[in-house]
């Protein structure tokens, strides 16, 4: 088991219903062959740069465990969700 930082940022627009859609949805894919360890809820905050005309995002910090087939699953989710503008997976030193 590896230990990784996930960071992602939702548009401003969705609503609290789809963001914790989409963070119960993330959280499965990793309790699949891993575990949570803790979820930061940063909130909205202003983008250092502007993304697709967009100068602010919701921010989420997530550390976790787990094999390395997770992350590339995790990756492929959130390339593929309309609401994530950005998101960055990092393996920790343990």
């Amino acid at each position: 088991m590896n230990k990784y930082e996930l960071m992602y940022i939702l548009k401003p627009s969705a609503d609290e219903e789809k963001r914790n859609q989409l963070l119960d949805k993330f959280k499965g894919i990793i309790e699949a062959d891993g575990q949570v360890e803790n979820v930061d809820e940063w909130g909205n905050r202003k983008l250092a740069y502007e993304i697709n005309k967009l100068n602010e995002g919701y921010y989420y910090l997530v550390h976790f465990n787990s094999s390395a087939d997770v992350p590339k699953e995790l990756d492929r989710n959130m390339k593929i969700a309309d609401d994530v503008i950005r998101h960055m997976i990092i393996r920790l030193e343990a």
